[in-house]
Order: structure tokens, then sequence, then C-alpha cells
């Protein structure tokens, strides 16, 4: 049985975090482990609190599943605090993690800042290095990058610097570009991939980042080429958003329970 960890935030709503994560996992036939960062309470119209846990019990629970149950890829959500990026980074060395996905989670869709300012220096200083792919939208890659990001150029310059960081791969989100397609961008270091999909006109796209990140860890757990993982994780991302639900009375999560050929093999 493969094995996928998540360390994120729980999504009271059930659409985004520990709980998109878990689901996605699932989808993909993985066992999933989760390690809590923050509980929010959160909905569809917004996060209306949040509680940070401690960080040496962030890393007990990271002790404790990895020193029994182990992961073969794991990824990461919101992380809050430098201090819990520390702790992060600090146990994917001890443990050898090497397939591990970073998405920079900064900012909900709905704008209530998930991270830190200081801690965004210690996650592109500890994290990223370790990382085997890191997963920024465009508003994200903008804030490492230090500019705007307006096309598909300006998507590979982003990425270009965000290597530089030093994680293998970069996978920078387009999802939010102005006009008809969503074009992402994978760099690693070498050759830049581009991928463009027809844009899916929804507001129902909560937790579609922690999906696809999710999705990607997966891929990475059965033993894929990042290419690939990214490849089986946009199908299913695209799906889930094309299918997404209409729960609650604000923007709609991705629909995890889509079927997709090929995701189980």
């Amino acid at each position: 049985m493969y094995r996928a960890l998540t360390i994120a935030g729980s999504d009271s709503g059930g659409g985004a975090g520990i709980q998109a994560d878990l689901k996605t996992f699932t989808a993909f036939e993985v066992y999933g482990l989760s390690v809590l960062t923050a509980v929010t309470a959160q909905n569809t119209l917004g996060v209306h609190g949040v509680q940070v846990l401690p960080p040496d019990f962030v890393a007990l629970q990271i002790r404790a599943v990895l020193s029994d149950i182990g992961a073969d890829a794991a990824k990461t959500g919101m992380l809050a605090t430098g201090e819990i990026v520390a702790v992060v980074a600090r146990e994917m060395k001890a443990f050898q993690l090497t397939n591990l996905v970073v998405d920079p989670v900064m900012v909900s869709a709905t704008g209530h800042p998930l991270l830190d300012e200081d801690a965004v220096e210690g996650m592109t200083a500890l994290l990223f290095p370790l990382a085997k792919v890191v997963t920024p939208n465009l508003d994200e890659a903008a804030i490492l990058w230090g500019e705007k990001i307006e096309d598909v150029s300006g998507m590979q310059e982003a990425a270009r610097a965000i290597k530089a960081l030093g994680p293998q791969y970069v996978l920078v989100k387009g999802g939010h570009l102005r006009g008809p397609t969503v074009s992402d961008v994978l760099f690693d270091g070498t050759r830049v991939e581009i991928w463009e999909s027809p844009k899916i006109p929804t507001e129902n796209t909560h937790g579609s980042g922690c999906t696809l990140s999710a999705a990607i860890a997966a891929g990475l757990a059965k033993g894929q080429p990042v290419k690939a993982a990214v490849e089986a994780a946009r199908r299913y991302i695209h799906a889930a958003i094309a299918s997404g639900l209409r729960i609650g009375k604000g923007k709609g999560p991705v629909n995890h329970l889509v079927k997709v050929q090929g995701l189980k093999g």
C-alpha cells in the first residue's frame, strides 16, 4: 500500500486543507496520513478564525506517523508560522523524506492571511531546498519572484527565479490568468513544460490548490516521475472543478469524488 502524508491546516468546511488532501489520496488509492498545523473555522464564505497548534506538537505528530507507518511522499499546505516551517523542515530531513511537495499557502482565496510574513523567508530557505516540487499559484509566485505576473512568459520567469531557491521542480499554476485558457508551467532547471486547458466557468473551485498538490504527492508516492504525476494531477483537478459542488452560500468546493480514468494504477 502506497502512503502519502499531508502536513496542513484543517478546513471545517471540508473543501480544502487536510480534508481535501485525504480525499485526494483516497481517489488515487493511496493511504493518507495527516499532521495538523492549525484548525480553521471556515466555510464556503471564508475563514472566520484560525487556531495554530504548538510547533512541538506538530513535530510530535510527524514523528508518530513516520516512525511507525512511514510515507512514500509528503506534501505541505498551510504552515502558518516560521516556527512550524522550521520544525517541518527539520523532521523531513531527519526522516530523509525526498518526495516532498511544497504548496506555499500564503493567503486564502477570500484574502485571509494563512502564513506569517516572517515565515515566507523561512519557507524559501529551509523547505524549498528539500522539495521535489513547489506549486505556487500566480499570487504566491509573484510574491516569491517579486514581480507581478500577467502572462505565460511571466510565469516562466517566475519559475526560473523560484527554481534558484532550491527545489528540484517548480510548477507555477496559472488558473487566475485572464483569458479563456488555464496555463501551467513546469520547470526543472533546464526544460520548460507548458500545459493549457480550457478555463471552466464556475465559482466552485475551493480547495483546488490543495487538491492539485495532494494529487502530485499521490503520484510521487506511487513512484511516478514528476511530469507524469503532474499530468495525472491536472486531469484530476480539471474534472473535479468541472463537476464542482454547489454546497453552502459561497464558493463551493471541487468534487473530490469525480471519476477519472487511469488514476488508480
